[in-house]
């Protein structure tokens, strides 16, 4: 197979997943892989031979899952507010917000693929987000609120996040984090606003479902 570009991201993606619902959000419908997808087969090797970070955006995350819930579920969290939905992967959180009234959703990832995922989402969602390509952790763009859902599986990268969020909710705007017990979710700081069982795939999780809950920057 030659060499995946993001210009060709968009017949990848579509010969690669299928649209279906995450168990836990069946409002939305995402493009996803699942074990009849050769996607879902390929080795870490494979995807780099073709040119394709780890595809984070071709499966529903038991964190992003949960935060979705709790958005669809509390739409005064979000409704008439500017949203970053932080490491997006698929959209299925920025979807989730711009469903329950959000002002403005701008969905960052540094994946460049998921520009072409998230389009794609949305479009089959009937939304419309605006994707912000790169690494935003620093910037302030003035946003309400921030999601942001699975990201504390990296001790470096909570490390650079947590001092971010904290400037960030310093300034005014609140932090809302999906979380399934990931190694590095900071043990204080946080306070819970909902926990969920999430049904998940065990390939990915090493489990059918995970105890996710969402929090709340104190």
């Amino acid at each position: 197979m030659t060499a995946l570009t993001p210009d060709s991201a968009k017949k990848f993606i579509l010969d690669n997943t299928a649209l279906m619902a995450p168990p836990h959000v069946p409002e939305i419908r995402l493009q996803l892989a699942d074990e009849a997808h050769e996607l879902w087969q390929r080795t870490e090797d494979e995807l780099t031979e073709i040119g394709l970070p780890p595809p984070f955006w071709a499966f529903a995350w038991a964190g992003g899952q949960g935060l979705a819930r709790y958005i669809l579920d509390n739409p005064a969290a979000v409704r008439g507010r500017r949203v970053l939905d932080f490491a997006s992967g698929s959209g299925l959180v920025a979807i989730a917000a711009v469903m329950a009234g959000s002002a403005e959703v701008i969905a960052a990832d540094i994946d460049p693929f998921c520009a072409t995922a998230i389009r794609l989402n949305a479009e089959a969602n009937g939304v419309e987000i605006e994707f912000l390509a790169g690494d935003c952790i620093g910037t302030d763009a003035g946003w309400d609120l921030v999601l942001a859902g699975d990201v504390f599986y990296d001790k470096a990268f909570a490390d650079r996040l947590m001092p971010w969020f904290a400037a960030l909710k310093a300034r005014g705007a609140d932090i809302l984090v999906g979380d399934p017990g990931r190694s590095y979710l900071p043990k204080a700081g946080l306070e819970p606003l909902a926990v969920y069982e999430v049904a998940v795939t065990r390939a990915l999780e090493d489990a059918e479902v995970k105890r996710t809950t969402v929090w709340c920057l104190a």
